[in-house]
C-alpha cells in the first residue's frame, strides 16, 4: 500500500495526505467522503481507481464512475488518463448516460418504441418537449406562454420527477404558474398516451431506469453484475430519484464511494436532495464517513473567512475546513453608489489586469452580466461566457421595445401595433383587437383604432396622447425613446399589471427595461440600438463557444462551482437579490442561498472583492445580510469594540457603511413589542425573536433579520 503512494509521489509528484489516502485505501463497502472546496476531490478518486486497478488487481471494465455533467466526466476521464496512461479505459459517465442505457434495455424487453423530445440526437424531432408544454399550457390558462414562463414549468416537472413525488398528488402541488400541476399532469398523459411509443424527456430516463431496477429482477442483476465498484461525484446535487438508481447497483456488494459537499448542495429546486446526505447512515448503516478539510486552493484569509461564514447554517456536517497556506491579501468589502459606479469600478479594475483568464465576474442572476458584456465588449476587454444565456436578447420584454420603436418608423404598421397596443396601458379585451386586425383601414393606426373600436372616452384620450408620443419620437434618442415607451405610453404599468396577473416578478422585468436604457445610453439613433443588440448577442455566444484566449470569466455562482480564480468579483450583492425576498420566507432556502454565497467565496485563491451599491434607480438599496455577515466576521474583537466605540469602520476590513453611534448594541435591548429604527426599512415593531434571528413588521412588510450582524453593525435604534 505504501508502495504505491511513494511510487505515484515520484512518477505524478502527488503527496496525498493522510485523509487522502484513507479515501483512497477504503475500498470495500460504502464509503461517504465530504471533500470541502480546493481540498483536491478529483485528484484523490482518480488514485482511488487507479489503486483498484494497479494495486488490487480490478478489471477497470468492472469500475464505474458517475458524474454531475458531461464536462465533469470527460475531465475526469482525461485526467486518469494522464495519471494511469497504461491502463485500459474505466466508465466515465454521467447518471442520465447510464440510465438511458438502463431504460433502452428495459423497453427492448417490453417491445416498447419511444422518441426523445430532449437535446439533440440523430434526426428531426417530430416533437419537443417545449411544444408540448406551450400547447397544453394555451389549452388550460388560454393564454400564450412566455419563455420564462416555459423554462419554470419544466424546472417545476423536472422537480417533482427527481424528488419522486406521485403523480396523484401532483395538481395539489404550488407551482410556479397558475395550474402548473394540471399541466404536468396532462404533460405525461400526452407523453404516454399510446403504451407501445413513449415520448421521453430527460427525466424520464431516470424514472423508467429506477422501476426498471426496482420490478424487472433480471435486468436488475444484469446491470448490478456488470460492476463491482461504483463511485459518484458531485453527490450533493444528486436527485432522490438518481440515488435509488444507485442503490439498486450496489445493492449485491455495497462497494459504493459516495464523493459531496453538503455545503455546496446548491441546486434543490432542481431536485437535489442533500438530505440524503445528512442521512447516509440510514441507508448504509456499514458507511465509513472520511471529512477531507484541507483546502489546497485559497489564502488563509478566505478559507478562514469561509469556514466560519458557512457554520451558520445548522443542516450540515460539522466540518472543519483549514488550509496551510500563507495570508495574501484582506478580503475587500466595497459598497458602490450605485450599479452604474459598480460597473465602472469593476471594468477599470481589469483593465489593469495583466493575466484575465485568472479573474472573474461572479453573480446570481444572469441578467446582471448584460451590462458587463456591453461595457466589456465596448472596451476591447475579451471575455468568456460560462452560461452564454443568451435569453436576454430573445426575451418578450426586449422584442416589446423593439417594436414600440418600430412603429415610430412607420405608423401604419397594423401587424406591429396589433403587438403592443395591449402593452400600452388602455386596457382594451382581444375582441377590440381582433375587430381592429379585421378591419379594411389603412391610415394611422391609432386614428384607424380609434374609429374602428367601440372605445370610452378616457381610452380615446390615451390613444391620442400616444399617438403626439410617436410624432416625436424619430427625433429622440434611444434611452430618451425607451423611457418614454415606460413612462408616457404607460409600458411599465402594463408590465406592473402583466406581472400581478401572471406572477412574474416586477423586479426581474424593470432590470431588463434598465439594463436595455444602460446599453442604449451612448447610443444616438434607434437603428444603432437595435444593431447594437444584435451585436451583443452575437458577442455571447462567441464569448461562449470560441471565447479568446486570456479572458476573464463570467458566471452565475450557480456555474462557477468547481472553477478557481486569483481574483474574483462577487457582484450585485444586494438583500433581495442574495438572498432573495423568497429566500427569506423559508429555513432551507435559506441555507441554501448561504451555501450558494459560499461557493462564490470559495472560487477565490487570493483576492476576494464582495460588491453593492447604495442605491438603484433612486431607491435605497441594503447590502446582503452575507455581506454583514462577512463583514462581522473579518472584524477582530479588539477592533469590534473600539469601532463601536468610535462609529467607525475599520479600514482593513474595507468596509463602507458607518455604524450607528444611537444603534442598539447589546442583545439585552431587543425585546419583543418595542418600536425601532432601521436605517433602511424605516420605523417598525419587533415582532419576534427566533435563535439568531429577529422578525421585523415595517408597515405591510416583515424582515428577518441577523441579530449579529444587527447589533455589530447598528442598524437599529430605539424610537
Amino acid at each position: 500500500m505504501t508502495d504505491f503512494f511513494e511510487r505515484k509521489k515520484i512518477e505524478l509528484g502527488i503527496d496525498l495526505n493522510d485523509v487522502q489516502k484513507k479515501a483512497v485505501l477504503k475500498t470495500e463497502g460504502p464509503t461517504l467522503v465530504l471533500a470541502c472546496p480546493g481540498s483536491g476531490k478529483t485528484t484523490t478518486m482518480i488514485m482511488r481507481i487507479g489503486y483498484l486497478i494497479e494495486e488490487k488487481r480490478v478489471d477497470p471494465k468492472r469500475i464505474k464512475a458517475i458524474t454531475f455533467s458531461r464536462v465533469s466526466a470527460r475531465d475526469m476521464s482525461e485526467r486518469f488518463k494522464r495519471f494511469f496512461p497504461l491502463s485500459k479505459p474505466v466508465d466515465f459517465s454521467t447518471i442520465h448516460s447510464l440510465a438511458f442505457m438502463i431504460t433502452r434495455t428495459y423497453f427492448e424487453k417490453q417491445g416498447i418504441t419511444y422518441d426523445l423530445i430532449e437535446g439533440g440526437g440523430r434526426g428531426r424531432q417530430a416533437v419537443n418537449k417545449s411544444f408540448l408544454l406551450k400547447g397544453i399550457y394555451k389549452e388550460v390558462l388560454k393564454d400564450e406562454c412566455t419563455d420564462d414562463e416555459l423554462s419554470s414549468l419544466s424546472t417545476f416537472i423536472s422537480f417533482i420527477k427527481n424528488r419522486m413525488i406521485p403523480k396523484k398528488e401532483w395538481t395539489d402541488l404550488k407551482g410556479p404558474i397558475d395550474k402548473a400541476g394540471l399541466i404536468a399532469e396532462k404533460y405525461e398523459k400526452l407523453k404516454t398516451r399510446d403504451s407501445h411509443h413513449l415520448l421521453l424527456d430527460f427525466d424520464d430516463m431516470l424514472i423508467y431506469a429506477e422501476e426498471a431496477l426496482r420490478v424487472d429482477e433480471d435486468l436488475s442483476d444484469q446491470f448490478r453484475s456488470r460492476f463491482d465498484y461504483i463511485l459518484t461525484d458531485e453527490s450533493q446535487d444528486t436527485s432522490l430519484v438518481q440515488h435509488k438508481i444507485v442503490e439498486h447497483l450496489v445493492a449485491h456488494h455495497g462497494n459504493l464511494c459516495v464523493v459531496a459537499d453538503d455545503d455546496q448542495s446548491i441546486y434543490t429546486w432542481r431536485g437535489a436532495e442533500p438530505d440524503y446526505l445528512l442521512e447516509f447512515r440510514k441507508v448504509y448503516p456499514e458507511a465509513e464517513v472520511l471529512m477531507m478539510e484541507r483546502n489546497y486552493r485559497s489564502s488563509k484569509e478566505i478559507v478562514d473567512t469561509a469556514s466560519k461564514f458557512i457554520k451558520r447554517n445548522k443542516k450540515r456536517y460539522p466540518k472543519e475546513m483549514f488550509t496551510e497556506n500563507d495570508a495574501a491579501t484582506p478580503i475587500v468589502l466595497k459598497q458602490l453608489d450605485d450599479p452604474k459606479r459598480q460597473l465602472e469600478y469593476v471594468t477599470y479594475e481589469l483593465l489593469g489586469e495583466k493575466e484575465l483568464s485568472e479573474v472573474a465576474i461572479l453573480f446570481r442572476n444572469n441578467s446582471s452580466s448584460t451590462m458587463y458584456v456591453s461595457e466589456l465588449h465596448r472596451r476591447g476587454i475579451p471575455f468568456y461566457m460560462k452560461d452564454a444565456d443568451d435569453k436576454f436578447f430573445t426575451h418578450w420584454v426586449v422584442e416589446d421595445i423593439l417594436n414600440f420603436m418600430r412603429l415610430s418608423f412607420n405608423t401604419t404598421r397594423k401587424d406591429i401595433f396589433a403587438k403592443i397596443i395591449m402593452k400600452m396601458n388602455v386596457f382594451i379585451s382581444r375582441s377590440m383587437l381582433t375587430k381592429f386586425e379585421n378591419s379594411q383601414t389603412t391610415g394611422n393606426v391609432f386614428d384607424d383604432f380609434i374609429r374602428t373600436v367601440d372605445l370610452q372616452d378616457r381610452q380615446i384620450k390615451k390613444l391620442m396622447d400616444y399617438k403626439k408620443g410617436y410624432e416625436v419620437i424619430p427625433e429622440m434618442r434611444p434611452m430618451r425613446v425607451i423611457q418614454l415607451i415606460r413612462n408616457d405610453l404607460g409600458y411599465e404599468a402594463a408590465l406592473k399589471s402583466r406581472a400581478e396577473k401572471f406572477g412574474f416578478r416586477i423586479d426581474n422585468l424593470l432590470e431588463i427595461l434598465d439594463t436595455l436604457e444602460g446599453i442604449a445610453s451612448p447610443l444616438r439613433t434607434m437603428v444603432e440600438f437595435a444593431n447594437r443588440l444584435k451585436e451583443l448577442e452575437e458577442a455571447v455566444q462567441n464569448a461562449k463557444f470560441n471565447p479568446p484566449e486570456n479572458a476573464v470569466t463570467l458566471s452565475t455562482f450557480h456555474s462557477a462551482k468547481g472553477l478557481e480564480f486569483r481574483r474574483v468579483f462577487m457582484i450585485d450583492l444586494q438583500q433581495g437579490i442574495i438572498p432573495a425576498e423568497e429566500d427569506e420566507e423559508n429555513e432551507e432556502l435559506m441555507e441554501e442561498a448561504r451555501r450558494l454565497f459560499y461557493v462564490g467565496i470559495t472560487r477565490a485563491k487570493e483576492r476576494l472583492e464582495l460588491l453593492s451599491y447604495r442605491s438603484d434607480d433612486g431607491k435605497n438599496k441594503e447590502d446582503s445580510r452575507f455581506v454583514n455577515e462577512v463583514r462581522g466576521l473579518l472584524l477582530k474583537p479588539k477592533e469590534l469594540k473600539a469601532q463601536i466605540d468610535s462609529g467607525k469602520v475599520s479600514a482593513s476590513t474595507k468596509a463602507v457603511v458607518p455604524i450607528n453611534p444611537n444603534g442598539i448594541r447589546s442583545s439585552d435591548e431587543i425585546k419583543v413589542g418595542m418600536t425601532v429604527k432601521h436605517r433602511v426599512f424605516g420605523q417598525g415593531e419587533i415582532i419576534s425573536r427566533e435563535g439568531k434571528e429577529i422578525h421585523i413588521q415595517f408597515g405591510e412588510m416583515m424582515r428577518k433579520l441577523d441579530l449579529e450582524t444587527v447589533l455589530t453593525m447598528r442598524l437599529l435604534e430605539m424610537v
